[in-house]
């Protein structure tokens, strides 16, 4: 592989993973306040990307216009979500509300694809994301350049909030220990939906951004990228944001860059998640980054 192509292929990675980790922030927030696997954030993502390519299609809207209501719109899901299906279950074992997120999951596939039909759909792609680049004979999609922009920008916004906002402290002391919060006087339900609140607008953004790069929505899109954001934010550590943005970059990188090398592989392509989440939990169990966190029961 001559050094051009490595660097195109380097690109591409480079945004894949910034998706990883962008949807990859949404579960580990989730599981750092609530000790809750969200199974159901993948399709969180798959309702973003229909919401926009409507808003887009039928409404007319200008895309800009289309990903704010997408945005808008997906973090109410994601609020009613939490209210409906976690919420009156939050001091329940945790199998049962570990049911209930994969329950939620299945239903909204499968309403998906009553409403949206099953049929693929073409996103369409505005010219500013379908532009061809080139710099120093590497060529690469515009939208592949500014996925990594715009993850950095989520990421240093959202740190923001954690570590220099009243909201963003509560959530790290609901995140501790949720019974002291409680007798702290911070009101736990509003910090809970907060966190799905901002978890499903991370999940709309990497839906659009996903459409944006791969222009074909179906119904049941979210699984995969749903599984391997999940594995991404083991491996980095769940509950560090920083370790949910390590482990999707590494993920994309490992994923492209070894296809590039051995392309005869290929068809293996999905698989590299989870052999890398085996090597890292045998090597670190807590991932890359994470701590030990007692269980809550």
């Amino acid at each position: 592989m001559d050094f051009q192509t490595f660097l195109q292929q380097f690109a591409n990675a480079l945004s894949l993973g910034s998706l990883y980790a962008l949807i990859a922030i949404g579960y580990t927030m989730v599981y750092g306040i609530l000790r809750l696997i969200n199974f159901a954030h993948g399709d969180v993502f798959m309702i973003g990307a229909y919401v926009a390519f409507f808003c887009v299609g039928q409404f007319m809207m200008p895309w800009w216009a289309a990903a704010i209501v997408a945005i808008g719109f997906t973090a109410v899901f994601g609020v009613g979500l939490e209210r409906v299906a976690y919420r009156p279950l939050r001091d329940s074992p945790r199998i049962s509300i570990m049911i209930s997120a994969i329950g939620a999951s299945f239903l909204i596939e499968n309403l998906a694809i009553v409403l949206f039909d099953a049929r693929p759909k073409a996103f369409p792609v505005p010219e500013l994301f379908s532009t061809r680049m080139e710099f120093a004979g590497v060529s690469v999609m515009s939208v592949s350049l500014i996925i990594p922009v715009v993850t950095a920008v989520i990421l240093a916004a959202l740190l923001w909030v954690v570590h220099r906002t009243k909201t963003g402290m509560a959530m790290r002391a609901v995140s501790t220990d949720i019974e002291a919060a409680r007798l702290m006087a911070i009101d736990v339900n509003r910090i809970v939906a907060f966190t799905f609140a901002v978890g499903s607008m991370l999940a709309a953004f990497g839906g659009i951004m996903w459409a944006l790069k791969y222009p074909r929505l179906e119904p049941l899109m979210g699984i995969m990228p749903g599984l391997k954001c999940f594995i991404a934010a083991v491996i980095g550590g769940i509950g560090s944001i920083g370790g949910a943005v390590l482990g999707g970059l590494l993920l994309g990188l490992i994923e492209l860059m070894t296809v590039a090398f051995l392309p005869e592989l290929t068809g293996y392509k999905d698989a590299f998640a989870f052999v890398l989440l085996i090597v890292v939990l045998l090597v670190k169990p807590t991932g890359l980054l994470g701590k030990n966190q007692g269980e809550k029961v």
